[in-house]
């Protein structure tokens, strides 16, 4: 039976209307995608608590949750996803690269240009349908 991970992405706008996309560095899983930033939610955490922390510890800058906006569940080769996209907002700092390859900052209708990793392909579908 497949292990069935929880995992939080950020779906972080900037003033000029970019979202911030992450590209998984080649040691990761599902390596050399494209992902919204976020990370696994800890037992007893809730899914905003998760999310400031993942992003705070992977990007050095502290997030405002707003809104939940994408719940997925992908079946992966040797694990389950349930990947929840949370809209939110940068409070504080700059979002820097830890373990992550490369931060892109994309206009809605530019995402489709990346190759995402397969759990956060509804999440771009629904982005770019926005507005």
């Amino acid at each position: 039976m497949k292990k069935t991970l929880k995992v939080v992405a950020a779906i972080i706008e900037n003033e000029n209307s970019e979202i911030l996309c992450a590209l998984r560095s080649p040691q990761m899983a599902i390596p050399n995608m494209w992902e919204f930033p976020g990370g696994k939610v800890e037992d007893g955490e809730d899914i905003h608590t998760a999310l400031i922390r993942e992003i705070e510890e992977e990007m050095s800058c502290k997030i405002r949750t707003e809104e939940l906006f994408n719940d997925n569940t992908h079946e992966y080769e040797k694990f389950i996803i349930n990947l929840i996209a949370i809209k939110c907002r940068i409070i504080g700092g700059t979002p820097v690269k830890s373990e992550h390859s490369k931060l892109l900052w994309l206009k809605r209708e530019n995402l489709n240009s990346l190759v995402w990793a397969p759990a956060d392909i509804p999440a771009v579908k629904k982005l770019v349908n926005e507005n």
